[in-house]
């Protein structure tokens, strides 16, 4: 019971480690030789089992289109997905499609194989029963073919999308799709000054700055772990305080998200030329 507490408190670690500065959680470790795997496969071994802990911790990062033989665990492994798109399928059953945050539990001498998909790379901390894996038959590559390659999720478009879907709702003073759009402890910095979340949706709601129409010139996206940022080159048409103004901003969006939503952190208007670009 000891052993499974710390295992879950360990996962739960994993799970709520913040990835606002990196993608991957732990250092690539070491290419694999190709024996019992297709493609480009780094290893790093976390934890190795003990006469305390029975387990060993992986992290395993593989390229897209690299691929694991048939095997099994005589004493079961549990896959946390940490990064990517991969697949996994078990003896007799549908291969399924794996993504960030999945856990796969593999049942003891269940035979199986996981694979990073063909268009994006899978990563994920593998934690073993102390026994040697057992390697069966080989994984062709018309089988892995044979499996409908899973869309692979453009988040930088996502952003972009709904940075664009911000300012309509701006326009329209929708507070009620803005007010869970903005972060708790969001932060809007304007030309006449910088104020929180409560403030902002109150300024839209009133009219006092009436962000009218926004044309979007250009746009760039980074988007790194749970932190997206967005660069936009805009002409804002606004009514404040009684006045038609127009002026060009280049605007900095920051996102962070929070469950499988993304959060408006932080939103600065910068001034400038109607000359200004944005370098992709």
């Amino acid at each position: 019971m000891k052993k499974q507490l710390i295992l879950l408190g360990f996962i739960g670690l994993i799970i709520s480690i913040p990835a606002l500065a990196q993608e991957d959680i732990f250092p690539l470790g070491e290419k694999a030789p190709n024996v019992h795997h297709t493609g480009d496969v780094w290893l790093n071994h976390v934890s190795a089992a003990d006469e305390t802990f029975d387990f060993n911790m992986t992290h395993v990062v593989m390229a897209p289109g690299a691929k694991l033989n048939w095997h099994l665990h005589p004493a079961g492994q549990q896959l946390l997905i940490t990064k990517g798109v991969g697949y996994y399928q078990e003896k007799g059953k549908e291969a399924q499609v794996v993504r960030t945050g999945d856990l796969i539990k593999c049942e003891p001498n269940v035979e199986h194989w996981h694979a990073a998909s063909p268009d994006s790379e899978v990563a994920y901390l593998a934690i073993s029963g102390n026994k040697p894996t057992q390697w069966t038959d080989e994984l062709t590559q018309e089988a892995y073919d044979a499996i409908e390659a899973p869309e692979v999720e453009n988040v930088e478009q996502q952003i972009k999308d709904l940075s664009k879907q911000k300012w309509d709702w701006m326009a329209e003073k929708n507070v009620g799709e803005l007010a869970p759009l903005f972060h708790d402890e969001s932060k809007f910095v304007h030309m006449s000054g910088s104020w929180k979340k409560d403030r902002e949706l109150e300024i839209i709601e009133s009219g006092s700055i009436w962000y009218k129409k926004t044309v979007v010139h250009d746009t760039d996206a980074e988007v790194v772990g749970k932190t997206a940022v967005v660069w936009s080159r805009i002409t804002l048409e606004a009514h404040v305080r009684g006045n038609d103004v127009s002026n060009e901003f280049t605007t900095t969006e920051v996102y962070l998200k929070q469950g499988k939503d993304w959060k408006l952190l932080a939103l600065t208007f910068s001034s400038v030329r109607d000359t200004h670009e944005i370098e992709h």
